[in-house]
């Protein structure tokens, strides 16, 4: 490669606080020095040959510098200054530290690991307006990990039919509903006759059982009506959002967390990822999308469920994205993960034992497929939930607790 020296600064000293400190992990038949030099040249001149337009002194400042090489992982610094923070956006950064490297020819498979972002960098972003402690206050749940559920089937019931779903959940006890990812303005369930119905079974449970609940409306859309569908679901008495981040743009996220006319949490669903997080060897490690997640204003995220379920995962990676939500290294309030997909009470000692109670766990089968219909299935969550908060054995509550008891008949323990 051409330039391939001057993008090794391997072993030199960086300052990390001018600079995005990325780690990816190569596929190649190229020493690693070549092949990670190929990366940095890709995200920086952009071309493959000799430019009579590079003049070196801005070419030393503004290309991205090969640091360290650990086996087939190599750490690249980019300059703060190649990032516009103020049109741009994630989606530049994006562009940058995970754009065309992954087409290129010299490299069997690239995965990008994990992102460090300077402090001069992440003041620009806002992070959660809600996050843990403001979601735990809402809901009068201090300690507890929160408990919920996804109205199942995902698409094809009533507004009326969802909302006695979110009623027999609430009386359940969950603390936590959502529509699904795919459900958003469809004939057979408008989004505005879906959130006046939900409002008011919430109202239903609050006024029978003084429950307090919420339900995250999905007002995934396209970018220009985002906010607009937002604001009239809050208007209509939604107590929650939902963002596809996804397929919506981190900035659809961004818009809704800085708006002051929005004052709902935002449930950030995390569907497709598996298209770019599933193998290992190619792609973008979800931590990255955590991290990017929390600053742009996610007050709950699907980080997985450690191993555990129907969706593929490795244990370690969503505890790593459990952790990017919870780390004080970032300085904004901490976002709730949420444990989600194949879930049923039998995985709930669990899922607290590898991950603690800073957890939303929530169950969409594994509620409207109990023997009791719903409200069986919301009881045997929270008396599950309510076990592993107080380290007691599932298999030995459930002798007490009758609907946990059927959830293990039905389905076992994790």
């Amino acid at each position: 490669m051409e330039y391939e020296e001057r993008y090794l600064h391997l072993d030199e000293p960086v300052d990390i606080d001018k600079h995005v400190m990325c780690k990816y992990k190569v596929g190649t038949d190229l020493k690693m020095t070549t092949a990670a030099a190929a990366i940095a040249t890709e995200q920086s001149t952009g071309t493959w040959t000799k430019l009579s337009t590079l003049k070196e002194d801005n070419f030393l400042k503004r290309s991205g510098k090969v640091t360290k090489i650990e086996g087939n992982v190599a750490t690249i610094a980019f300059p703060v200054e190649d990032f516009s923070l103020d049109i741009g956006g994630v989606p530049q950064i994006l562009s940058v530290i995970a754009g065309n490297l992954f087409g290129l020819d010299a490299l069997h498979s690239v995965r990008l690991e994990d992102v460090t972002f300077p402090k001069c960098m992440l003041k620009e972003f806002k992070g959660p307006k809600y996050g843990i402690d403001g979601m735990r206050s809402i809901l009068k749940r201090p300690t507890k990990p929160l408990v919920g559920t996804i109205v199942k089937p995902k698409i094809g019931l009533s507004p009326k039919e969802t909302a006695e779903y979110v009623y027999e959940a609430g009386m359940g006890g969950l603390t936590n509903g959502k529509d699904d990812e795919t459900l958003s303005n469809q004939k057979f369930c408008p989004l505005e006759d879906r959130v006046v119905a939900i409002a008011e079974a919430i109202d239903r449970v609050k006024s029978e059982t003084g429950h307090v609940m919420m339900h995250a409306i999905n007002v995934s859309t396209n970018g220009h009506q985002i906010l607009e569908v937002a604001e009239r679901a809050q208007e209509l008495g939604a107590t929650e959002l939902m963002v596809d981040v996804l397929t919506c743009g981190f900035g659809a996220i961004q818009v809704l967390a800085e708006d002051p006319s929005i004052k709902l949490p935002i449930h950030v669903h995390r569907t497709m990822h598996g298209a770019i997080t599933r193998n290992l060897d190619h792609g973008i490690n979800m931590k990255v999308f955590a991290t990017l997640s929390r600053m742009v204003g996610g007050d709950a995220l699907h980080v997985g469920t450690f191993g555990v379920g129907k969706m593929k995962g490795q244990a370690h990676e969503d505890l790593a994205n459990r952790d990017m939500c919870l780390t004080k290294e970032m300085p904004y309030k901490r976002t709730m993960p949420v444990a989600s997909g194949g879930v049923h009470p039998g995985m709930i000692g669990k899922f607290v034992e590898i991950a603690g109670t800073d957890l939303q766990i929530q169950a969409g089968g594994g509620v409207s497929g109990h023997p009791g219909g719903v409200r069986g299935g919301a009881k045997a969550m929270v008396q599950a939930v309510d076990a592993a908060a107080a380290n007691i054995p599932l298999d030995v509550y459930a002798k007490d607790h009758a609907e946990l008891a059927e959830a293990i008949k039905k389905w076992g323990l994790a």
